[in-house]
């Protein structure tokens, strides 16, 4: 019971809800330039394109407002951040696609599809993007100095 109130409190920390506001602004400027890329190409393809126009977004500002240094460079930093996206990016195209091509023309939803399940596909990896970027991408280096 005891890691279940830890894990709650995690969620109640200043920091998390500044991971889900700088994750709002980031998810807007993916959502923005999937419009953008739709126009040039097709809804699967302007969806990942515009998932790297956001995560970019999304790491400048979690590196500046949201968690403290890791002690990393920059692009070990980055990659971390990359590596934790990937996962995250598979939610998104998942659940973007899955809604756009499947869930919605079974329920017959009409009301603009595409833009509808982007913008919940954009919002599903919040909890599992914030415990990888907190563990793994900002986590401190380790002291390796003896």
């Amino acid at each position: 019971m005891s890691s279940v109130k830890n894990t709650l409190q995690l969620f109640l920390k200043p920091e998390f809800l500044r991971f889900v506001l700088v994750g709002g602004l980031a998810a807007l400027v993916n959502w923005l330039s999937r419009l953008g890329f739709s126009i040039v190409t097709g809804f699967e393809v302007a969806v990942a394109l515009a998932y790297f126009v956001g995560m970019t977004t999304a790491y400048i500002l979690n590196r500046k407002f949201v968690f403290e240094s890791s002690g990393r460079s920059v692009g070990n930093e980055y990659t971390r951040f990359v590596l934790v996206n990937i996962v995250a990016l598979a939610q998104v195209w998942i659940v973007s696609v899955g809604l756009a091509r499947l869930v919605f023309p079974a329920i017959d939803w009409g009301f603009f599809p595409e833009a509808t399940a982007h913008a919940i596909g954009v919002t599903s990896p919040i909890v599992t993007s914030y415990l990888g970027h907190r563990y793994f991408t900002y986590s401190k280096r380790a002291n390796t100095d003896g």
